[in-house]
């Protein structure tokens, strides 16, 4: 049984180094552009490390205090590691807008709808600080990994900011394998000044999450 658990450690940590190298090759041409993960990587994406602690999908969900008929905007979604686990969580009565700005990771996030019968995933092919979410719409919020491939990322929480109810909230996650990775002071910074309130804060050695607030008097900052 000893023997077991030593293979397994081994299988774990070559999985987290395999992670941690692609997430070096794949930093080095994103020095000079923002540039998405691609879908050929899609799988990558998908995995949950098990090194990662906060931006697990079962952590998220807890930490969003998800309740049955709430929206939630999934921005940057990717392959659809998160949605899923949020159109569950959310029911029947509640619905998931799943935003990316490739086409190709919504039909991977539209195959896994089908494959597990949820009904309540909407697609939308947009940049995350584009004007497309609405105004006041969403009960939750969830960016893990995605501020770093955004252009103007403080046009991204903004919008988001006015998507989403007041009393809603936001999830920012990072990890240290994505390639595009912020450290927690920049996040708050944006995050303040795009009019978002500390809320929680969850961090491991290797990512975290920050949750924000959307409080009940708006204070509009300039940028």
């Amino acid at each position: 049984m000893a023997s077991f658990y030593v293979v397994l450690g081994c299988i774990a940590l070559g999985l987290a180094g395999f992670l941690l190298i692609a997430g070096v090759l794949w930093r080095l041409p994103c020095r000079r552009r923002h540039l998405p993960c691609p879908t050929w990587l899609a799988w990558l994406v998908e995995l949950e490390n098990p090194l990662s602690r906060t931006v697990r999908a079962s952590v998220i969900v807890r930490y969003l205090e998800l309740q049955p008929g709430m929206k939630v905007a999934d921005v940057g979604c990717g392959p659809g590691r998160l949605t899923v686990p949020l159109a569950k969580q959310v029911g029947e009565r509640g619905s998931v807008i799943a935003v990316d700005i490739q086409p190709s990771m919504l039909d991977r996030v539209h195959e896994k709808a089908n494959r597990y019968g949820l009904r309540n995933i909407r697609l939308l092919c947009a940049g995350a600080d584009r004007q497309e979410l609405g105004a006041n719409t969403f009960d939750r919020a969830v960016m893990v990994s995605v501020l770093g491939e955004v252009p103007d990322p403080q046009a991204a929480l903004k919008q988001v900011f006015n998507a989403v109810r007041t009393g809603g909230l936001l999830l920012v996650g990072e990890s240290l394998f994505d390639p595009h990775y912020l450290p927690r002071r920049t996040v708050l910074c944006l995050a303040h000044k795009a009019g978002w309130r500390d809320k929680a804060y969850h961090a491991s050695c290797l990512d975290y999450a920050l949750v924000f607030e959307k409080p009940t008097i708006e204070r509009h900052l300039d940028s």
